[in-house]
C-alpha cells in the first residue's frame, strides 16, 4: 500500500493547499437533484446575523445588556450596508435573490474601512452610514482577500470620513479581556466584554487556508449591523468577529496579525495574498512511522505526504517522504508545531503564511536517507483559478455552455456549495470526492473538470431529461479538459451529429448538430435565458 495513504493524517499542511484529512467518500450516493429543482442559495456560516435572513441564526443572548459607552472623541467605527446577490451555479445564466447585510467597520489611518471579506462577497451595492443612522455615502471595495476573509472599503467623500478617528492595532493573548463593539440605532457604542480563550491555526471558510484565529467567550446580544464586529483591547483593534455561536457564546475572530499582514500586502500593487509552501504533511507520533523513515529515537519532524506539482516546495527539491525538522531555525515538533514567541505552540502554517510574505525565502531543514539537508523554499501564492476544481468563485459569473439543452460547466466548490452548508454530505458523491482528492487525481494540474450539470427539456433532449451530474470526457472524439474546448470540439461534427461522451451510464449520446443551431432561439425564449454560453 502506498505510504501516502498509510500515513496521511488530519493535519493541514503549511501550504494550506491540501486537506491532509480528506473527507472519505460517502458509503452511498445522496439522492440527486432532479432537473429543474434549485437548491437553496448557500451562504457560508458567518458572524451574527442581521434581520434580513441572509445570514446564520441571530444572536439571542440572555445575559445582561452590554455597556453603553459615550465617546469623548470622534468615533472610529461606522456602519457598512451591503446588498449582495450571488450567482446561481445550478442555473449559471442567472442569479439568486438579493439580500442585505449590515456591519460595523473599523476606520483605518488612511480613512479607508476594514471589514470581513464575507460581508462584501458578490456585492451589488455598498454604502457607509454614520453611527447615528444619519448621513450615508456610497462606498466601494478597494482590496479584498476572500481567503483571509478581509476587505478594505473606501468612499470618495473626504468630508464624510473626516468625522472619524482611526484605530490602532494590538495583539492579544489567552486570558486577555477583549471588548466587542456594537452600535445602537441611536449611534451609541455598546461594549460587551469577554475573555480570550485560545489562539490557534485553523482552516478559513472560503478555501481552507490555515491561518491564525482568536477565540473568545462573550455573551453578545442581537443588534442591528452585527455581521462584522470590531474586537478591541486597550482601545486598539485586536481583530474582527467573523463568526459567533450563540449556544456556546464563542466568538471566532480574524486576529490582528492576519489583518496587519493583509494591510501590508494591500499597500502594494498588485495584491499578492498570503504565501504558501505547496506541501502537505503528516504527524509522526507513530513509532512505526518514525522507524520507517529512519528517525529512530530522534524527536520532532513531520512527514511530507504530498507536494504540489511545480509549487515552491517541489521547486526547492522537497520530495514526498522527506521529514521537515526545522523552518528558518525554528524546530518543528512531531505534531507540526513550532514554539511561537507570542502564542506558544502553533502550527508551522502560521510561520510560513503569516509571519512571512510572498517572495520570502525560508530555509527548510529536512531529513532524507539518513541525513539532514537544508533547502531554500521561496514561498508564493497559488491563485485559486489555477486549481483543477476552484475552491471559490466570487464576484464573477460562472462559465457555462448550453448545448441543445445540455447544461455544461466546469466543476467548482462554489457549485457544490449550492447544496447548502452541509454540501460535503449532500452534494453529488463523486464530485465531492474529486474536489477533496484533486491534487492526487490530477497532479499535473492545468485542466478543469467539465460536467453536465442538468438538462433543459427540448425536442433535442427527448429521453435525456433525467441526465445530470455527469463528467464530460469527449465531444466528437476530442478530449474535453476545460469548457473552452467545447466550441472547438463542436466544429468536428461527424455526419451531422455531435457525439458527447461521459463517465458513467450512458457513456455516449448523440445530438443533431443542425437542429441545435435552429433550436437555440427557442431555448432562450422558453427558458428566458439571455445567452446560451459564457466562456470568459
Amino acid at each position: 500500500m502506498n505510504s501516502r495513504h498509510i500515513f496521511l493524517t488530519a493535519f493541514l499542511a503549511a501550504s494550506g493547499l491540501f486537506a491532509a484529512d480528506p473527507a472519505p467518500r460517502p458509503s452511498a450516493p445522496p439522492v440527486p437533484l432532479p432537473p429543474g429543482d434549485v437548491p437553496p442559495p448557500s451562504t457560508p456560516p458567518t458572524g451574527p446575523k442581521d434581520p434580513s435572513g441572509a445570514q446564520p441564526a441571530p444572536i439571542q443572548g440572555q445575559a445582561a445588556p452590554p455597556v453603553a459607552a459615550k465617546p469623548d472623541r470622534k468615533p472610529s467605527v461606522l456602519r457598512v450596508n451591503v446588498t449582495n446577490q450571488p450567482w446561481d451555479f445550478i442555473r449559471p445564466w442567472g442569479k439568486h435573490q438579493p439580500y442585505s447585510r449590515r456591519a460595523v467597520g473599523a476606520v483605518l489611518a488612511d480613512k479607508r474601512v476594514l471589514v470581513t471579506g464575507e460581508l462584501v462577497a458578490n456585492a451589488n451595492y455598498l454604502e457607509f452610514e454614520a453611527p447615528d443612522g444619519g448621513l450615508k455615502v456610497a462606498a466601494s471595495i478597494d482590496v479584498v482577500d476572500y481567503e483571509a476573509n478581509l476587505a478594505i472599503l473606501k468612499c470618495d467623500d473626504p468630508k464624510f470620513m473626516a468625522a472619524f478617528e482611526s484605530v490602532g492595532f494590538t495583539t492579544a493573548n489567552v486570558g486577555d479581556e477583549l471588548s466587542i463593539w456594537q452600535l445602537e440605532s441611536t449611534g451609541t457604542l455598546l461594549v460587551t466584554k469577554g475573555s480570550m480563550t485560545t489562539a490557534e491555526v485553523t482552516p478559513y471558510p472560503v478555501d481552507g487556508s490555515p491561518l491564525l484565529v482568536y477565540r473568545a467567550t462573550v455573551a453578545l446580544q442581537f443588534r442591528d449591523s452585527s455581521f462584522t464586529l470590531p474586537v478591541v483591547k486597550d482601545g486598539k483593534l485586536a481583530g474582527l468577529v467573523a463568526r459567533y455561536d450563540n449556544n456556546t457564546k464563542s466568538a471566532e475572530i480574524v486576529p490582528a496579525p492576519v489583518i496587519q499582514h493583509f494591510l501590508k500586502d494591500a499597500a502594494k500593487e498588485p495584491y499578492e495574498g498570503f504565501g504558501r509552501a505547496g506541501m502537505a504533511f503528516s504527524i509522526t507520533r507513530d513509532p512505526q512511522l518514525r522507524r520507517y523513515v529512519g528517525l529512530g529515537n530522534a524527536s520532532g519532524g513531520v512527514y511530507v505526504s504530498d507536494v504540489l506539482h511545480d509549487g515552491p516546495a517541489e521547486k526547492a527539491g522537497i520530495k514526498e517522504g522527506d521529514v521537515v525538522l526545522e523552518i528558518d531555525g525554528e524546530a518543528v515538533d512531531q505534531d507540526g508545531n513550532y514554539l511561537d514567541p507570542n502564542y506558544g505552540k502553533l502550527s508551522l502554517a502560521h510561520l510560513v503564511s503569516t509571519r512571512h510574505f510572498v517572495g520570502d525565502e525560508l530555509k527548510f531543514t529536512i531529513f532524507r536517507d539518513g541525513a539532514r539537508k537544508t533547502l531554500p523554499v521561496k514561498i508564493t501564492h497559488q491563485s485559486s483559478e489555477k486549481s483543477v476544481i476552484e475552491p471559490y468563485i466570487i464576484d464573477r459569473a460562472p462559465q457555462f455552455y448550453v448545448l441543445g439543452g445540455l447544461v455544461l460547466q466546469e466543476l467548482s466548490r462554489q457549485f457544490l456549495r449550492e447544496w447548502g452548508n452541509d454540501w460535503i454530505k449532500k452534494a453529488p458523491e463523486e464530485f465531492v470526492y474529486l474536489d477533496r482528492q484533486q491534487n492526487e487525481l490530477y497532479p499535473e494540474g492545468g485542466r478543469k473538470v467539465v460536467i453536465l450539470s442538468g438538462v433543459l427539456p427540448s425536442p433535442l433532449t427527448l429521453g435525456y431529461e433525467e441526465l445530470h451530474q455527469m463528467i464530460v470526457t469527449k465531444i466528437n472524439g476530442m478530449a474535453i479538459e476545460r469548457l473552452s474546448d467545447v466550441p472547438l470540439a463542436l466544429a468536428k461534427a461527424v455526419n451531422g451529429l455531435d457525439k458527447v461522451e461521459f463517465e458513467g451510464d450512458p457513456s455516449t449520446i448523440y445530438l443533431d448538430a443542425a437542429a441545435i443551431a435552429k433550436g437555440d432561439e427557442e431555448l432562450k425564449e422558453n427558458y428566458r435565458i439571455p445567452v446560451l454560453k459564457r466562456l470568459e
